[in-house]
């Protein structure tokens, strides 16, 4: 598919996606409008996890086979996923204030969030100070946050409420046409997001090497 017939297409779904939840997805009974910022908040999360996976998949693989489209990989779904979940943290900020009545607590889901970001962000720093097998190290040693992450909400108390689509008891909490956008959001935002770090990945490729540092010569060596 050419990559601007796919461009076409995943923005026609995000403008889907925009739609269905903010005019069609019904307001929630108890938060009302502010609840619309779940649409993107929970997506942006959600596609964060599944940068993060490729992440540590890329760096299983670099391990035992050192190629560079696999730096590639690792680098462009760790830059995506870094901002996807400052997006969420940002979000999260701004429903939390009229919410918990504060910008920022330190609730365990909020936490290991941001734990998990700080990760990734080492992650990057790695590949660009020590080379692509440490950084290689870092991301799969860094992917423990997400489990960590997504989980802080069943294994602690907090204010953060539990996971939006499965209740650990098996049920729904939210309303059948509220799970509908959020899933057409989740969709929209998970092809956005391949389709970023797919243009990413050739971009890298199209860049041209680092210059190689210069050999050092012995003092004297030089006249």
């Amino acid at each position: 598919m050419r990559p601007s017939l796919t461009g076409s297409l995943v923005s026609a779904g995000a403008v889907a996606a925009l739609v269905t939840g903010l005019a069609v997805a019904p307001p929630d009974a108890v938060q009302g409008e502010l609840q619309r910022l779940m649409y993107v908040h929970v997506p942006a999360a959600w596609t964060a996890y599944l940068c993060f996976t490729a992440v540590f998949a890329a760096g299983l693989l670099r391990l035992r086979h050192p190629r560079p489209e696999l730096d590639r990989i690792g680098r462009a779904a760790g830059e995506v996923g870094a901002g996807l979940t400052a997006l969420a943290i940002v979000l999260g900020m701004v429903w939390g204030r009229p919410v918990w009545g504060v910008w920022w607590t330190w609730d365990p889901r909020l936490t290991t969030t941001v734990l998990m970001l700080a990760a990734y962000v080492a992650y990057l720093l790695a590949g660009r100070l020590a080379g692509g097998r440490a950084a290689a190290i870092a991301g799969c040693a860094g992917f423990l946050t997400v489990p960590l992450a997504h989980g802080s909400v069943l294994w602690w108390r907090a204010l953060h409420q539990p996971p939006t689509v499965l209740s650990p008891e098996g049920r729904l909490p939210i309303a059948a046409p509220m799970l509908a956008a959020l899933l057409v959001a989740t969709a929209a935002f998970t092809a956005l997001a391949a389709w970023v770090v797919a243009r990413r990945v050739r971009s890298l490729a199209a860049a041209p090497p680092p210059p190689l540092p210069a050999p050092h010569l012995p003092a004297g060596a030089a006249r």
